[in-house]
């Protein structure tokens, strides 16, 4: 079975690894600070440069799927200055029983993954303990052709 990591080149894959640490740091801030948070984006632009993206919906308690089809819309809109995407969810995991955030990160090279990373937020501070990754491939939906 041929890796991903195969199928692209080493910048179009520092651009996906460069994305998971800042999405986790702040997917990770807002379990400590909220227990919960509203789907968001990383990008990396056509210059290299990371930023955040966010849907403003005009609803104070937005459906996720809702907001994250307009992040996919707007991103796929300006796909031509992207390089790289990152859409971040938090998600329930019926199956495991469980929380989970949830990325789904794409480059313009054509590879599309997703990562699942189960977590548990406990006690007052909160406090997030997460389980172990399952990353799997998807289908490229900013860049499907």
């Amino acid at each position: 079975m041929t890796s991903w990591r195969e199928e692209i080149s080493e910048p179009a894959q520092d651009d996906l690894d460069g994305l998971v640490e800042p999405v986790w740091d702040f997917a990770e801030h807002q379990l400590v600070a909220r227990g919960e948070f509203f789907p968001f984006a990383f990008v990396v632009g056509t210059d290299g440069e990371q930023s955040m993206a966010a849907a403003d919906i005009g609803d104070d308690k937005p459906e996720s799927e809702e907001v994250i089809e307009v992040l996919n819309a707007g991103l796929t809109e300006k796909r031509d200055d992207l390089r790289a995407t990152a859409v971040v969810a938090d998600v329930h995991l019926p199956d495991l029983g469980t929380d989970a955030i949830r990325l789904v990160l794409e480059h313009r090279e054509g590879v599309a993954l997703e990562i699942v990373i189960p977590y548990l937020v406990q006690g007052m501070p909160r406090q997030v303990a997460f389980g172990e990754l399952i990353v799997s491939e998807s289908a490229p939906i900013i860049w499907a052709n």
